[in-house]
C-alpha cells in the first residue's frame, strides 16, 4: 500500500466518522416526539452491536459446536438474572472445556 492510498482511505474513514456523528445533530434540531423515530433511535445502537458480535462470539472459539454451546448457557445463565462476570466467566469455561474435549 502507497502512502497516497494509505492518506485517501484514512481521509475517507475521517469524513464518514465525521458525518455520522454529526447527522444526527444536523437533521434532529429540535426535541424528538414521534413514539417509532424515538424507539428507533433507542434501539438502533443494540441492534447493530448485537449483529457484529453475534457472529464472532459464534466463530471466536476456532470451532463453532464450542462456540454454539457456550453462547446457549450464557444466554440462558443470562436470561436467568445471573451476573454479567458471571456469565461471562462462565461461557468462557465451557468454550474452553468443549475445546478440550472436541479436540
Amino acid at each position: 500500500m502507497t502512502t497516497l492510498n494509505y492518506l485517501s482511505y484514512l481521509l475517507v474513514m475521517a469524513i464518514v466518522t465525521y458525518l455520522v456523528r454529526t447527522l444526527p445533530f444536523i437533521v434532529f434540531r429540535t426535541k424528538v416526539d414521534n413514539k417509532l423515530v424515538k424507539s428507533f433511535l433507542y434501539y438502533v445502537p443494540y441492534a447493530v452491536l448485537g449483529s457484529m458480535t453475534f457472529p464472532v462470539i459464534i466463530y471466536s472459539t476456532g470451532n463453532i459446536y464450542s462456540g454454539i454451546v457456550a453462547t446457549s448457557v450464557g444466554l440462558v445463565l443470562a436470561y436467568k438474572g445471573k451476573s454479567m462476570v458471571f456469565v461471562a466467566v462462565v461461557a468462557c469455561l465451557i468454550a474452553y472445556i468443549m475445546n478440550l474435549i472436541i479436540m
